[in-house]
């Protein structure tokens, strides 16, 4: 599959492949591209283009995943985008597919919709819960620990000699797989009486925000654990 570079105009980038457009509104990217490139647009947006394109083009092509060009930009940079896709998931995800799932059930008196609206209901509830964790401890936790480093503070700050990038990775549950248990329950066991399109069009939106939450976490697992851990390797240990 064909990457894109700094030269590709930001209307084929979107031709291209529509599901970036959630990542390009990640980093203040709105439409209305004229004839400009990818990088025009970071030009005038401020926006550190190596980043942009390792960032779509690790989305756009799930053979693409370049680690060590991630692993080299700063922590900051990869926190302030896993933060905004955080904020992407509350605000606009979660409550889609919740209106989009109250639809679909008042389209059937199939009591099995009801059961997966309180499955969905729980699923929603921990995936917030394991993003608030992650704001209220590991981000902070990673952007005192990336100045510390930068700034060579000594002796180290209290909030970085009690945590570890260890206690985030036992907390970072796998929460995809549930989304993938809703999915199952829908395709599998759902009564053949709802609203076709009002079906289809939940789906389709689970299966894009499955995916979404997939390349989440490989930035997080493939890029910041490991980043975050040879940090605190140098700065910990010496």
């Amino acid at each position: 599959m064909e990457l894109f570079d700094q030269n590709t105009k930001m209307t084929d980038l979107v031709h291209s492949n529509y599901l970036l457009l959630p990542v390009i509104n990640r980093f203040g990217i709105r439409l209305g591209f004229h004839g400009k490139s990818i990088a025009d647009i970071c030009e005038e947006k401020g926006i550190n283009i190596n980043f942009f394109l390792a960032i779509i083009n690790a989305f756009h092509n799930h053979e693409y995943f370049p680690e060590n060009e991630l692993q080299s930009f700063s922590s900051n940079l990869i926190v302030d985008y896993l933060r905004k896709s955080h904020s992407d998931f509350n605000i606009v995800s979660l409550p889609k597919i919740e209106i989009l799932l109250n639809k679909l059930v008042d389209s059937s008196s199939s009591n099995d919709l009801k059961v997966i609206q309180s499955f969905y209901k729980k699923y929603k509830k921990e995936l917030q819960d394991h993003i608030l964790d992650e704001e209220e401890n590991a981000f902070p936790y990673v952007l005192e620990l990336q100045r510390t480093f930068d700034l060579k503070i000594d002796p180290l700050p209290e909030k970085v000699l009690k945590y570890s990038i260890q206690s985030f990775e036992k907390e970072h549950t796998n929460v995809d797989e549930k989304l993938f248990d809703l999915k199952n329950l829908i395709i599998k066991y759902l009564e053949p009486n709802y609203d076709d399109i009002a079906c289809n069009v939940f789906l389709f939106e689970l299966f894009q925000f499955e995916r979404d939450l997939q390349d989440h976490a490989r930035i997080e697992d493939k890029i910041l654990v490991p980043k975050v851990m040879g940090i605190e390797n140098e700065i910990k240990n010496g």
